[in-house]
């Protein structure tokens, strides 16, 4: 076997290769004996097929099987021993494969058109400084994150007399049409208001029904009726009032502590104020680490020059995709998928050069955290344990959404934005709430 590779520029190649009959024939003899061993024919006995039968009846169709075999493993070890930074697929040259006669096989020889992203080099230490923020949170963030779990986690009381925000309970008539039914008072208009603040059990409302309501699904709501019918709806109704509920913040008890943080904690109202610090600044963290990532990435991007086989690429993704963009789009997102390329082959490189390797147990961690996020669970709750794993192993075991590869790629990712942090130099910086905000959106030049 012969491969030869032919660049005609720095990012296009040909790669040819040629199989003498050496190469493949011993392939194809031990195939046709194992078909004898295996194919049931009529008037011979199972496994005592003559080889000359099966070569007769299956010879070409196994020697194509073969030959393909061969030439897929020969082009892969190729590209991989040579270590060569191939884009898109092989196209193999159809017009050298239609001259191929399979009737009398002798030594074969195909060529392939190669897409190759041009030499380049990643030295790390020489990339220019990497702002990283810190943001610097306040008590106000404090009281504001503990006031939205206070809400979350609220209490239902039931009040004497209705205030605005209240649901109202109670019967609802007109004529024959009578139901029970509850009116959120968040969804009456302002000038209808006052008829449904103040009142108490017992009281009776008397309301016009097309007035009264902010839209119409708050009318198909109350009465019970299809949006469609709401149009036929018209007149006076009275609400006989049988209780009133309101949403109250959870009071800053140890049952709400558990609630948020899970059972055991924390035991009082400053350790769990210390803890939920904490969370917000991981939460922050996270942010930060987000800008910091793709701030790299365009450090990456701006600073390593990789000239990609733009047409050959074009071209490529016009056929593998066929039927679901056009050309035109594909040449609108272009920029966009060669950024995302440059970027892979550049990480590739990195993960190659530092030995960066992935391996089950970190997939799974990975995984119990995004579930955890998913619940809502803040801290190591042990009750739910079993449940996360349960639910992350079965995470990655949906081959159908391939949710392995899409957990092992962010892993992957993770560990390479790792090793490029270690060898860049960060300038590291304090900001505001606000000012992240800001910067994070790109609505602010990054220079604090």
């Amino acid at each position: 076997m012969e491969v030869l590779l032919e660049k005609s520029s720095p990012t296009l190649a040909s790669l040819k290769v040629t199989l003498t009959k050496e190469d493949y024939q011993p392939k194809v003899d031990k195939t046709i004996k194992d078909y004898s061993k295996r194919v049931n024919l009529k008037g011979f006995r199972p496994g005592k097929v003559p080889s000359h039968v099966i070569q007769r009846m299956y010879g070409k169709s196994i020697l194509v099987d073969e030959v393909n075999n061969l030439l897929s493993n020969a082009v892969s070890n190729y590209i991989r021993e040579n270590k060569l930074q191939v884009v898109g697929d092989p196209v193999p040259d159809r017009e050298k494969a239609a001259e191929v006669n399979w009737d009398t096989p002798n030594s074969f020889e195909f060529s392939y058109d190669l897409g190759i992203a041009s030499d380049f080099e990643v030295n790390l230490s020489e990339l220019p400084a990497i702002k990283r923020y810190t943001i610097d949170v306040d008590d106000n963030e404090l009281t504001k994150t503990v006031d939205s779990l206070r809400e979350r986690f609220a209490d239902s009381i039931h009040p004497e007399v209705s205030e605005a925000g209240d649901m109202i309970f109670g019967e609802l008539k007109q004529g024959e049409f009578t139901t029970r039914t509850a009116i959120p008072t968040k969804q009456v208009k302002e000038e209808a208001a006052a008829k449904f603040i103040g009142v108490k059990k017992g009281d009776v409302i008397t309301f016009d029904i097309k007035d009264t309501f902010t839209d119409e699904s708050a009318i198909a709501h109350v009465t019970g009726k299809k949006k469609e019918d709401i149009a036929d709806l018209s007149g006076e109704y009275t609400l006989t009032v049988e209780d009133v509920t309101r949403s109250a913040p959870a009071a800053l008890t140890q049952e709400f502590f558990d609630k948020v943080l899970g059972p055991g904690q924390v035991e009082s109202e400053e350790q769990f104020n210390e803890k939920v610090l904490e969370i917000i600044k991981s939460n922050y963290e996270r942010e930060t680490e987000a800008l910091l990532r793709r701030d790299i990435e365009n450090a990456l991007l701006d600073n390593i020059s990789i000239e990609l086989p733009e047409e050959f690429l074009k071209n490529w993704l016009e056929r593998t995709n066929e039927g679901k963009f056009t050309r035109e789009q594909i040449d609108e997102q272009f920029g966009d998928f060669a950024k995302s390329l440059k970027l892979s082959l550049i990480k590739n490189k990195i993960a190659d050069k530092s030995e960066v390797k992935v391996e089950y147990p970190e997939i799974l961690a990975f995984t119990r955290e995004m579930v955890k996020g998913q619940f809502g669970i803040y801290g190591d709750d042990e009750a739910m344990k079993e449940t996360i794993d349960r639910v992350a192993q079965g995470y990655l075991a949906d081959k159908e959404r391939d949710n392995y590869t899409s957990v092992f790629n962010q892993v992957f990712d993770n560990k390479v934005l790792e090793v490029i942090r270690s060898q860049v130099s960060t300038d590291e910086q304090t900001v505001d709430v606000a000012e992240f905000e800001k910067l994070a959106k790109g609505e602010v030049e990054a220079e604090a």
